[in-house]
């Protein structure tokens, strides 16, 4: 590596985590603002507050980083050209394109970075943040799932309408079972106000089994059928767990790559519409891709423009990032409505700002 790729590596790295440093406590300090006086209404201790910001900082580091990226690019160009170091470099015959190469190989490791921390970080700290805000702020909903409907196996329908996970307790359940050989004809069907799940091994939450509570069960003959109340009534395990509901209770934001995507499979085999989670598992994989199509922009941006100070740098950082956010939210509202391919969706803001990067970097002189 030359002196000049290390001397651009390490002004960018630099310039990179003041930028993403001042974003952060930015944030925060607003966030704090608004929400402080409803911590202190609900008697919230000092440290749940302490955990509640430090849970909030990857998912901030998430979102700034395509912001830090491109102001690092205009600030460190912009220096370079107005202390005429990029015309001494470009006098010993390096091009623009020799000059974009270390922002380029920096900007990849910090993409495979946000890929990690997009994808596996940011939703183990989104669970701890929304925990906080669910008990604490009593928002985001209550620790509860309603409208839960699964197949279990082959011939067994279950139907829950509300399930509180701190409880580990269905109410309102109903559950069907089908003729094996004809499975449109109804054999069993039970019919409870509670479903407990009792624990069997204190160390493992899901060792144990399911418990009907205050219910009845019907079994269909071919000519008649018989009803039998119950105050309680062991149906087994079952495919859903304690977990599995409070999987469900999870938004996207809280779910990891596989998570999601096992998730997106479980919902397909019931045969609910999965448009809206596919775009959000694609944007999960496109958005960290974001940086290096910053540096596209940022780059020959400044090399243009000589006189491009921090002011006028971070507005335009700003400004780009924003536009790039706001189209490609816009365009995710096509995938989750099914008018647009799902995978396409999440890579068509990539797609037309890379061209518009690639644009702007071929009108530059080099």
């Amino acid at each position: 590596m030359k002196i000049l790729d290390r001397y651009i590596i390490r002004q960018f790295l630099v310039a990179f985590l003041f930028g993403l440093l001042a974003f952060i406590c930015v944030f925060i300090i607003i966030d704090m603002m608004e929400k402080l006086d409803d911590f202190i209404d609900a008697h919230a201790p000092t440290t749940v507050i302490v955990q509640y910001y430090i849970a909030s900082i990857p998912d901030i580091v998430k979102l700034m980083i395509p912001v830090a990226v491109l102001l690092s690019a205009l600030f460190v160009t912009g220096r370079l050209s107005s202390q005429n170091e990029l015309s001494a470099i470009k006098s010993s015959g390096t091009s623009l394109y020799r000059i974009m190469a270390p922002f380029f190989i920096i900007t990849f490791f910090i993409c495979l970075a946000s890929f990690y921390l997009n994808g596996w970080i940011v939703p183990y700290a989104n669970q701890n943040k929304f925990y906080i805000e669910r008990t604490h702020l009593n928002r985001s909903g209550q620790a509860a799932v309603r409208n839960i409907l699964f197949q279990e196996g082959r011939t067994r329908i279950v139907s829950i309408n509300f399930y509180d996970s701190q409880s580990m307790c269905a109410r309102q359940i109903s559950i069907q079972d089908f003729d094996k050989n004809d499975l449109t004809i109804l054999r069993q069907r039970y019919d409870a106000q509670q479903m407990q799940w009792i624990q069997k091994n204190v160390t493992e939450a899901n060792e144990g089994e399911w418990v009907l509570i205050h219910g009845t069960t019907r079994s269909f003959f071919d000519t008649s059928q018989t009803l039998v109340l119950f105050d309680s009534l062991k149906v087994g395990r079952l495919s859903l767990t304690p977990s599995d509901m409070e999987k469900k209770q999870r938004t996207p934001d809280e779910m990891d790559y596989n998570e999601l995507r096992e998730f997106i499979a479980n919902q397909q085999k019931a045969g609910q519409d999965v448009a809206r989670w596919l775009v959000e598992y694609h944007f999960k994989i496109a958005f960290p891709f974001a940086s290096i199509i910053m540096v596209l922009f940022g780059v020959p941006f400044a090399a243009s423009r000589p006189r491009t100070g921090a002011a006028l740098g971070f507005g335009i950082a700003t400004a780009v990032t924003f536009i790039y956010l706001g189209f490609m939210k816009a365009s995710q509202v096509f995938g989750y409505n099914g008018d647009l391919n799902p995978l396409f969706t999440a890579w068509l803001a990539n797609i037309i700002f890379f061209a518009a990067g690639i644009i702007n970097l071929l009108r530059v002189q080099k």
